[in-house]
């Protein structure tokens, strides 16, 4: 058994940095330690971190949203449903979320983390085969990357506006049509092989999938931000369809 965590914890979210103490119980939402801001989507306490018999624990205490929850390096993620409680267990956690059309991202640091990455990859892995091995045609990239390009040029945590399906296929060059064709390829293709919230209800399927796709597609690491150059050559090429 681990010796019991003692150390503060830090949340760093747009800039700015808040540290727990063990003892205390830290709460995220419109309302809280962490206010986010006034978006009407996002409860007024949606997630809280404590530390438990010596374990961090964050806690999703909403009702309606979830958050995807990562290591930073991509290598495994877990879905936060309301009401569930997860350990903090890496030396940084990411927790992405979504409220409306608002993706935000905190990162969490723990200064004695559970567990400690080790490093056994032989010189051809990328370490991110756990959930990145997901193949894709090269519209389907272009396509995810035109929903995520605001969450991936930005420095760091804090919140971003993601673009409606109109704005990404205007953004590639593409018919609206020729887009949702992609988006609906992608979100069946992950919804396949066990990823969450690919699917839902017929009044929030369309905007649920896609803000759960680019979470998703952050956390997994199926764009970067190295991949940002293939919209331009990608909206040069359709204009010359």
């Amino acid at each position: 058994m681990s010796a019991a965590v003692t150390d503060d914890l830090t949340i760093e979210f747009a800039g700015e940095t808040f540290t727990v103490e063990p003892g205390s119980v830290f709460t995220v939402g419109r309302e809280g330690d962490l206010a986010l801001d006034d978006n009407l989507f996002l409860h007024r306490q949606f997630l809280s971190i404590e530390n438990i018999d010596g374990l961090w624990l964050l806690s999703n205490v909403g009702t309606r949203l979830a958050a995807t929850v990562t290591d930073t390096g991509g290598r495994v993620q877990a879905w936060l449903a309301p009401g569930a409680r997860l350990p903090l267990v890496f030396a940084a956690t990411a927790v992405i979320f979504s409220a409306g059309a608002t993706t935000y991202e905190l990162t969490i640091t723990v200064a004695e983390p559970a567990f400690r990455e080790t490093q056994t990859l032989g010189d051809d892995e990328d370490g991110l085969s756990t959930i990145g091995d997901v193949p894709l045609t090269h519209s389907q990239r272009v396509m995810i990357l035109a929903l995520a390009e605001p969450l991936l040029k930005r420095d760091g945590s804090g919140m971003s506006e993601l673009p409606t399906s109109s704005q990404a296929a205007e953004r590639l060059g593409w018919t609206l049509t020729r887009f949702n064709r992609k988006l609906d390829n992608v979100c069946d293709k992950l919804d396949r092989i066990g990823v969450p919230g690919m699917r839902g209800g017929v009044g929030s399927y369309a905007t649920n999938r896609r803000v759960r796709l680019v979470e998703h597609a952050i956390a997994a690491r199926l764009v970067t931000r190295e991949d940002l150059p293939l919209l331009d050559l990608e909206r040069e090429a359709s204009g010359e369809d």
